[in-house]
């Protein structure tokens, strides 16, 4: 498959960020806590299983995609769950790698992910999918089904509105982002379009460094 142009400008920004983005957001989860209350209880949910052959630490393995540094990865470790990280940047698992020397981390894209069907307990997108057009997410949606298995969980974190923004200037670089806000009922939809039903949602004013509410989605397959 020939890789679009976005993902070709999302990979050289990330790349180009990495060192700087992993310093500067790598303790943020800490002055937020209903963010890492959900975090909590998509933990629980996949430690609590409701997946056949779940068993021994954690359940079933989940992937965080887009993972960035590995800084989710390495906190949902932390609450008990089997993590490994997914990111297109190479200078991002460059990064996770150095970090976390304990977890796994890969290049890969989630639109093509090299995982078999039906195998992980749980799918995370933390703020992963707001580089996605929203037209692409249906095929986003899909892979994160196709390899959750039945009663596996996916949580996504996103911006909650309508709104398209340029970004060309970002964590001390120049980059070509385009970063899209998506209506939580627009995904929600376009999740049980993939067969994955809603469980819970959460809707956040923006902190002092946001200038969007922010939205999550917690759903389920099968």
């Amino acid at each position: 498959m020939t890789e679009t142009s976005d993902l070709t400008s999302v990979r050289a920004s990330y790349d180009a960020v990495a060192v700087d983005y992993a310093r500067l957001v790598g303790t943020e989860l800490a002055r937020k806590p209903l963010d890492r209350a959900v975090l909590a209880a998509f933990a629980e949910y996949v430690r609590g299983g409701g997946v056949r052959g779940d068993e021994g630490r954690g359940g079933r393995a989940v992937a965080d995609l887009g993972c960035g540094p590995g800084r989710v990865t390495a906190h949902l470790d932390g609450l008990g769950v089997r993590a490994f990280g997914v990111d297109l940047s190479p200078a991002m698992v460059a990064v996770a790698r150095r970090t976390y020397p304990g977890l796994r981390f890969e290049v890969g894209s989630m639109t093509a992910l090299d995982v078999a069907d039906g195998v992980l307990g749980g799918v995370l997108a933390w703020y992963s999918t707001v580089h996605t057009p929203p037209a692409e997410l249906p095929e986003v949606f899909a892979e994160f089904a196709r390899v959750l298995a039945p009663g596996g969980h996916v949580l996504i974190a996103f911006e909650a509105g309508d709104a398209r923004l340029r970004l060309e200037h970002a964590y001390g670089h120049p980059v070509a982002l385009d970063v899209y806000g998506t209506p939580t009922d627009l995904v929600a939809g376009l999740l049980a379009g993939a067969g994955l039903t809603e469980v819970a949602r959460l809707e956040r004013g923006p902190d002092p460094h946001e200038t969007s509410p922010q939205g999550f989605l917690l759903a389920r397959k099968g």
